[in-house]
């Protein structure tokens, strides 16, 4: 049998792998001025031709580059949709009208799939109704009527269909070549056309190389056409701010709206995504680390962002001390807990991290610990959390918790996230939580590899017991202490 062939790998999740397509019809010259959005999106159309038996050798061996779009496009910066349109010849098999369905689902293997493409026809072309419909074919899985496995020669026979395949001329247009395959054809030949794709919401947020970069514009049009929902493609145009983890983006295709609705694990966000952090990839870590709290825990979250901790903890039923350094996440996060409902579990701040642990947490802690509840810090900054992770050291002073050593006391859970570029990744975090708070961490915590960021780029996240010996340290080397008024800036949502 001849099933092998070209299959055209293509994943639409969060991450767009390129692939390809032949050619015919010159590209329009772009000019001065856009194309016009609707321009060559008309329907397949099948081009009613004389149908020729074929004998086994009827059809030659498929072109692998039967899909490939005109060469003509290669190197295109503005969008001409119509000049993706060509006509190939692809197999069909002539089907009774009372069996199309029958034998549709029996073929469903072999048939031609292709965006926007209707795999029946008529037999005719559209203006004229028959007795019969034909059945288009994959030409990479069929090119004689001895390519049908046993089971579809069965169903043929069964149904009183003749098992010959004969020929049919196909136009092709852009609605029917898929992403990979347009960006291929216009992208110079031979290099890399692969891009990052996150989905966020109704925005489509791209990591463009050097090379793409001439080809922005129209790369953005075509994620466009492609993604239903999308309406909005942005590239980032540099790395993200250690202060306020955002980034600067250029808006390449559709709407400039940067306000967004997503949904993760069950929870609703919004937020200006131009203005806070968010990263689709991180739902399942968001996940795993909430699981871990119970209800009546109270948890710290000391880089909130607009709350992919703070908002399903308090969902669970957890007390949450939630801050963040960047005004706009502080807003969105606050409105986040309103839009969950969930404003009187949260308790949110705007300050520096290190302020938050030393002041309003320091503040608290004490009474926290002599309490029932587990207490959880989550550090998610992970190009910079560790080295926070000297606030600690002697957070508080001994002779006002003498109950620890009655064993009253609860130590607090601290999950720290970092990035590592070293060869063991595991060991490398360790090391450096170890250092930031002058204790040995080893053999006294887990770590978690998040996701690989990058070649050689791994987010991590170290767990441990905040040691009673760093909480309690009478070091007096320690980091400078906010301020001991009352900061302004917490707030009780109502």
């Amino acid at each position: 049998m001849i099933r092998g062939g070209c299959k055209g790998i293509f994943r639409v999740s969060e991450t767009y792998y390129c692939h390809i397509l032949p050619p015919v019809l010159h590209p329009l010259s772009c000019g001065g001025g856009s194309p016009d959005w609707t321009t060559g999106r008309s329907c397949v159309r099948a081009c009613a031709t004389l149908l020729t038996p074929m004998s086994d050798q009827g059809l030659p061996t498929p072109d692998p580059g039967l899909y490939k779009a005109p060469s003509t496009v290669r190197g295109m910066t503005c969008l001409n949709r119509e000049a993706f349109a060509q006509t190939i010849t692809v197999p069909v098999i002539r089907i009774p009208k009372t069996a199309i369905h029958k034998i549709t689902k029996c073929l469903k293997k072999v048939a031609l799939q292709r965006p926007g493409l209707k795999r029946v026809i008529n037999e005719h072309g559209d203006e004229e109704e028959s007795e019969h419909k034909l059945l288009l074919l994959d030409p990479t899985r069929v090119t004689s009527s001895d390519d049908f496995s046993e089971e579809e020669a069965a169903a043929l026979k069964a149904s009183n269909v003749p098992q010959e395949v004969t020929r049919h001329e196909l136009t092709l247009t852009y609605d029917n070549l898929k992403t990979e395959e347009i960006l291929r054809a216009v992208l110079p030949e031979g290099q890399d056309v692969t891009s990052g794709f996150s989905r966020v919401g109704h925005i489509a947020h791209l990591n463009l190389r050097d090379h793409q970069l001439p080809y922005r514009k129209l790369i953005g049009e075509v994620i466009v056409d492609k993604n239903p929902g999308i309406t909005c493609v942005v590239n980032k145009t540099n790395t993200i701010d250690s202060t306020y983890r955002n980034f600067q983006m250029e808006v390449l295709a559709g709407e400039n709206n940067m306000v967004t609705k997503v949904r993760e694990n069950g929870v609703h966000y919004e937020f200006d995504f131009s203005q806070v952090y968010w990263n689709p990839r991180l739902s399942t870590e968001h996940d795993r680390v909430v699981s871990t709290f119970n209800r009546g825990d109270v948890i710290l979250d000391v880089f909130a962002g607009v709350g992919p901790f703070a908002v399903p903890a308090a969902r669970r039923g957890c007390t949450v001390l939630a801050n963040d350094l960047n005004p706009e996440s502080h807003r969105w996060l606050k409105h986040n807990c309103q839009l969950n409902k969930v404003n009187p579990k949260v308790t949110t701040f705007n300050m520096d991290g290190r302020e938050f642990i030393r002041g309003p947490v320091r503040e608290r802690l004490p009474a926290l610990l002599a309490g029932d509840a587990t207490v959880h810090f989550v550090m998610n900054l992970p190009a910079l959390a560790l080295e926070f992770l000297d606030a600690f050291k002697g957070l508080l002073v001994p002779e006002t918790n003498k109950e620890e050593t009655s064993g009253k006391l609860c130590l607090p859970e601290v999950h720290c996230y970092g990035f590592s570029k070293e060869d063991d990744p595991q060991k490398d975090v360790v090391m450096r939580a170890s250092a930031n708070l002058g204790f040995e961490l080893e053999g006294r915590c887990s770590v978690h590899m998040v996701r690989n960021v990058a070649p050689n780029k791994e987010m991590m996240c170290v767990s441990f017991t905040l040691p009673s010996e760093v909480l309690y340290s009478t070091n007096t080397e320690r980091p400078d202490e906010p301020a001991a008024k009352r900061p302004k800036c917490e707030e009780q949502l109502d």
